[in-house]
């Protein structure tokens, strides 16, 4: 998030200003981008979050355009599989009434019945289903390091500076906000955005002055390949919030935690209790090729979850002049990454938004105590 705002910034020709990336870690082998399981999707049931991930799948298709650096074109390995959410009886209306939303602003999805879900993917088991939803086009998965890398590579050509240190501490002198780093130095400038993510967005708000909701909980995800083919396997959500897809010639999958057994939590240890206890059984019902299976290898990633509506907090902050945030992502940052950079560099440039509007995410909503509710939480 934060090389896709410097980016974005510095490639505006009506900035004239330094921009200073400020890397806790440079070495990205603990950042949420490298560990994600990279995926894009327009299945939202709010307006905003539909707008933003379809101006980010065109972003990403075109990302020759933008992301270009002496000739040579990023590789994020962009595949429209399409994501393929599921619903029993008792959520089905909900179902219905996202499709429309989403249909109603310009996303591609296909609603479908037991019978249809069962002609079109006839892995499937669909007894206790009634109804899913599949995107046609512009959902799918790609390589999130790569555009990662890509969006840090087009910073770093275009003159955006990076600091390999972590930010200590944050403090209002007159007109600037001054960053002590961990390596001694101090840096000021009249804006600072926070987008340090599960890695201490929340501790630097609160020096800021400003308490937000955001937590780190810890995702893990478990690797396996499959003897059977199964074609056109899309990004598969089952009702229980489990999810699997391809990658490579095998799948990957996950699923979150009971939520009284989530706790904040820092460390990378992968819960293979959940796999054989939850997301294997589950998997197996819903796609009984998968009962036999061979598990691969599994790794644990972060979330900056934002308790308070499970949406992040974008936009500047009422009485704090020059301090912006990009936080609280809870799981949706990487594709989100293109349309939040573009904002805030508008923003940030003009004082207001231009491409997309991104009021609904302002910090204003936690004050209002106005969640802004996402029915489509995975």
């Amino acid at each position: 998030m934060g090389s896709s705002v410097a980016c974005q910034l510095a490639q505006r020709a009506d900035f004239s200003g330094r921009i200073v990336v400020v890397e806790a870690d440079p070495s990205y082998q603990t950042c949420a981008s490298a560990r994600s399981a990279a995926s894009i999707r327009q299945q939202f049931s709010t307006a905003i979050n539909i707008e933003i991930s379809l101006f980010g799948i065109a972003y990403l298709r075109d990302i020759g355009k933008w992301l270009t650096v002496d000739g040579e074109q990023p590789e994020i390995g962009l595949h429209e599989g399409g994501y393929l959410f599921l619903a029993t009886a008792d959520k089905e209306q909900i179902l219905r009434d996202n499709h429309a939303l989403q249909i109603a602003h310009g996303a591609d999805t296909a609603l479908y019945d037991r019978a249809g879900l069962a002609q079109k993917f006839p892995w499937l088991t669909t007894e206790d289903i009634t109804s899913g939803c599949h995107g046609l086009s512009g959902e799918g998965w790609f390589d999130g390091y790569g555009l990662m890398q890509a969006f840090r590579k087009k910073a770093r050509s275009t003159g955006v500076e990076y600091i390999a240190a972590r930010a200590d501490r944050i403090e209002r002198h007159g007109g600037d906000w001054t960053v002590g780093l961990s390596n001694g130095e101090r840096i000021s400038a009249p804006v600072l955005v926070n987008t340090a993510g599960a890695s201490g967005g929340a501790e630097i708000c609160r020096q800021a002055g400003l308490d937000v909701p955001i937590r780190t909980k810890k995702r893990c995800v478990f690797t396996f390949d499959c003897r059977e083919r199964l074609p056109s396997f899309p990004l598969l959500i089952d009702p229980n919030g489990t999810y699997v897809r391809p990658e490579g010639t095998g799948y990957i999958c996950g699923s979150a935690p009971p939520a009284d057994q989530d706790p904040d939590c820092e460390d990378f240890e992968v819960d293979y209790e959940l796999f054989e206890t939850h997301i294997w059984p589950t998997l197996a019902h819903r796609v009984p090729a998968f009962e036999t299976i061979k598990t691969g290898p599994a790794w644990a990633g972060s979330y900056d979850m934002n308790l308070f509506d499970h949406n992040a907090f974008v936009g500047g902050v009422p009485g704090l002049d020059g301090f912006y945030l990009a936080l609280g992502f809870s799981g949706h940052g990487l594709q989100q990454a293109p349309a939040i950079g573009r904002g805030m560099a508008e923003l940030i440039t003009t004082g207001h938004f231009e491409t997309l509007d991104l009021a609904p995410l302002g910090i204003e909503r936690l004050t209002l105590n106005r969640p802004l509710i996402e029915r489509n939480v995975v």
